[in-house]
C-alpha cells in the first residue's frame, strides 16, 4: 500500500511541475492575463464592446461560448477592430476565459 501511494504522490507531482510547451503564458498555481488575439485595418478601437466566455471547473469539465461570433452578436457589432483574450485561472479549480472585441471607429467626411 505505501508503494502504491508513493508511486501516486511522485506521478502526481511530475504532472504538476512539469508544464507543457504553450503558445502563452500559463501558471501552475494562478494565472491572470489579458492577451491579443488579433488585430485588423479596420480602424481604431471605439467604445463599443461585444464579449462571449466560458468556464471550467476542477480542469475536467468546461462550459459556455467563447467564440468571436458570439462575442459580436453579443456587442451588436459586425465589423471587428480587434479581439483580445482575457483568462483567469486559479489552481486550475476554476478557470474564466472572456474574448472581448471592439468595432471600429467608423471616420465619416463631409464634403
Amino acid at each position: 500500500m505505501k508503494k502504491i501511494v508513493t508511486c501516486t504522490l511522485f506521478v502526481a507531482l511530475v504532472m504538476f511541475f512539469s508544464g507543457c510547451a504553450t503558445a502563452v503564458p500559463v501558471g501552475s498555481l494562478f494565472t491572470d492575463l489579458q492577451l491579443p488575439v488579433g488585430v485588423t485595418s479596420n480602424g481604431t478601437a471605439s467604445p463599443k464592446v461585444g464579449t462571449a466566455e466560458c468556464m471550467s471547473f476542477f480542469s475536467l469539465v468546461a462550459i459556455g461560448d467563447a467564440s468571436i461570433e458570439t462575442a459580436k452578436k453579443n456587442g451588436g457589432i459586425t465589423k471587428v477592430d480587434h479581439v483580445d483574450w482575457k483568462v483567469n485561472n486559479i489552481l486550475g479549480i476554476i478557470g474564466k476565459y472572456k474574448v472581448v472585441i471592439n468595432l471600429p471607429n467608423l471616420i465619416i467626411s463631409k464634403i
